[in-house]
């Protein structure tokens, strides 16, 4: 088979694991208080950083048979990453890292590793036929330390060599790992040991590339003179050998090693703002196997390698600190305009946009995140407004009981607040479907938010949970009005930025302004994307073809990775409805409807007067939500 036309590019062995980041930063690991799940272990940080890289990377590992391996699972495969030999281990648990960050060189960190499923890999768990379906096999060194792993290993480096496949070594040294220090302590990084030297001497002539620091060269060469351990690695193994010196850069040795690292080229790192350098190495392996095994040259690879590295110091946590492609390409073409990658705007953007763990083509949502006005219908009928939430739950099952009956895989969503919709929230969470959850104080204006400051919200919810923020706005408002929604607008997006959460805006004209011109909603959007306001989401009524067209350009200069447009229903008629779905149908940016009232205004009110029971509740609005879907799907065609 050709090396160019397999299934995949790289097959990586080794550490998978969860990394438990401390997430305020400066304090003591003692004093740490919350944390940052992220996948973590360096080979699963590699197969996720070459998948987002372009590459189509495979994990070869065992991962425990709980939350936290499938939490791994699920991680790799959002980012494309081949999954079908992550082998679930039912005697061993998930493997974990606790750590802290200090300072930018200080992190303190505790490996969780103890009999722990990525070391319950065994000789049998290599494939043959897997590991010829791939371009190449990449290691790291943990999994040389034990000798169940290592005979795993050199199994899957004997069938690679056989079949011409290419070979890579991350050396990856803790000397935790291999048994040299206390089990406290993960932060230490070098410790001489011949036993380690020797193990990692007999197998370097596997590899057809080596990447370490220069500590890590140490250990592998037998020597702290970097060059003179280089030259221990050159006497073992024709590798390629990439030397990575910190902030200097990197260096690339194909054949001797030098006397002197001044008859050496240094491929130069990038100058950034360090927030810390643990996961730098992943970043960089990363990059440098993608221009490897595209043969984009030692040059480009190294370009890619040391700006994936620089972009995950200045971030926090590793794998999901790492860049896109598309981030990468962006950042080197423009690397010497961006002086502080963590503060530039475009590449915050296109990390947070290029990054998302699901694709929503179509929604069809029943927005029930009402609460002013089922409140007024429960005091019109006399009843308790403590029967709301059991309202929304019912109103969830319809959605339910509609969403398969129409066969919405995928396709489904809700919009339910935290007022009244909290039992149905945690109900459909964790499901796959599309959630939206308000925020703004009901019929504000200027706009207010309900439940308080944007963080001291956003850090309870969900991060599947989108932020749904509705403004009524008017273009010809007063400049002080204008100016206090603007302001608030601005820390609500900023604030999902720092959290993750996506944000959908929702625009109204108000009813208090009789000049309601359709062609104010291309100005509002105008003037929020000049405000730096880029929402995953917009939410806006029914408009004519031609606004739509205005719209829609507007969206693809500003920001081509908009989500898309929501329609609302402001408590419209279906026929109404119908025609507004008909004009926005020709608009790809509109995905789709969210629209309540129109499906549960009616039958809500005779549940509360007592004139329909639960079951005849669930099947009206069943109904009448398959009524909707049914009328975008005709509009669709």
């Amino acid at each position: 088979m050709s090396t160019q036309n397999k299934q995949l590019d790289v097959i990586c062995i080794g550490r998978v694991a969860v990394d438990f980041y401390g997430q305020q930063i400066g304090a003591r690991l003692e004093d740490t208080s919350s944390f940052a799940k992220y996948l973590g272990g360096s080979s699963g940080n590699v197969a996720y950083g070459t998948a987002i890289q372009g590459l189509k990377s495979a994990m070869l590992a065992r991962v425990g048979d709980e939350h936290n391996g499938r939490f791994l699972r699920e991680e790799l495969q959002r980012a494309g990453c081949n999954t079908d030999f992550l082998i679930t281990d039912k005697h061993r648990l998930t493997g974990m890292v606790i750590l802290g960050i200090k300072d930018e060189d200080t992190f303190p960190l505790i490996f969780y590793r103890d009999n722990c499923a990525d070391m319950g890999l065994v000789p049998e768990d290599i494939d043959e036929a897997f590991i010829q379906s791939s371009r190449a096999v990449a290691v790291t060194g943990t999994h040389l330390s034990n000798p169940q792993t290592r005979a795993a290993v050199l199994k899957a480096l004997d069938i690679a060599k056989k079949n011409g496949l290419r070979t890579a070594l991350d050396i990856d040294y803790r000397p935790v790992l291999w048994g040299l220090t206390s089990l406290g302590d993960g932060e230490t990084r070098f410790i001489e040991s011949s036993q380690v030297t020797q193990s990692l001497n007999e197998v370097v002539h596997f590899f057809d590339l080596i990447v370490g620091t220069e500590e890590e060269f140490h250990i592998a060469g037998g020597s702290t003179d970097t060059l003179t351990a280089l030259k221990n690695v050159r006497k073992a193994s024709n590798a390629t050998l990439v030397c990575k010196r910190g902030a200097l850069g990197c260096v690339v040795f194909e054949g001797e090693v030098p006397n002197s690292w001044d008859e050496t080229k240094l491929h130069s790192g990038e100058r950034v703002e360090v927030l810390n350098v643990l996961g730098a190495g992943d970043a960089f392996m990363s990059g440098l196997l993608r221009g490897w095994l595209n043969d984009e040259g030692w040059d480009q690879a190294c370009r890619y390698a040391n700006a994936c590295g620089a972009l995950v110091v200045s971030r926090h946590g590793c794998a999901p600190a790492m860049p896109t492609k598309e981030e990468l390409d962006d950042f080197l073409g423009r690397r010497d305009a961006v002086k502080r990658p963590d503060l530039d705007a475009r590449l915050s953007h296109l990390h947070r946009v290029t990054t998302r763990k699901q694709e929503w083509p179509e929604l069809n949502i029943f927005a029930f995140d009402h609460r002013k006005q089922l409140a007024d219908m429960a005091r019109e009928a006399g009843v308790d407004e403590n029967l709301i939430p059991q309202l929304k739950v019912l109103l969830l099952k319809g959605a339910e009981e509609a969403a398969t009956e129409a066969g919405l895989d995928g396709k489904s969503g809700i919009l339910a607040d935290t007022t009244y919709g909290q039992k149905a929230l945690n109900a459909i969470t964790g499901k796959g479907w599309w959630i939206g959850r308000p925020i703004e104080l009901p019929s504000s204006r200027p706009l207010r938010l309900e439940h308080g400051n944007i963080g001291s919200q956003l850090v309870d919810w969900p991060l599947e949970h989108v932020v749904k923020c509705l403004v009524f706005y008017h273009p010809h408002d007063s400049a002080e009005l204008r100016q206090e929604q603007d302001e608030l607008l601005l820390d609500v997006w900023k604030g999902c930025n720092k959290s993750g959460h996506e944000l959908l805006l929702e625009v109204i004209l108000p009813e208090s302004n009789p000049d309601r011109n359709e062609a104010y909603y291309e100005e509002m959007l105008t003037h929020f994307y000049g405000l730096g306001i880029q929402p995953d989401w917009w939410k806006l009524p029914p408009l004519s073809a031609t606004a739509w067209q205005g719209i829609s350009r507007l969206i693809e200069k500003n920001d081509p990775h908009c989500r898309g447009i929501l329609l609302l229903g402001l408590d419209a008629p279906e026929a109404e409805l119908k025609t507004g779905f008909a004009a926005a149908a020709q608009s790809p940016w509109v995905k789709g409807f969210a629209v309540g009232r129109t499906i549960f205004g009616q039958p809500s009110r005779q549940w509360l007067n007592g004139e329909l029971n639960d079951a005849e509740l669930i099947e009206t609005v069943k109904g009448n939500y398959l009524r909707l879907i049914g009328y975008w799907r005709e509009a669709r065609g």
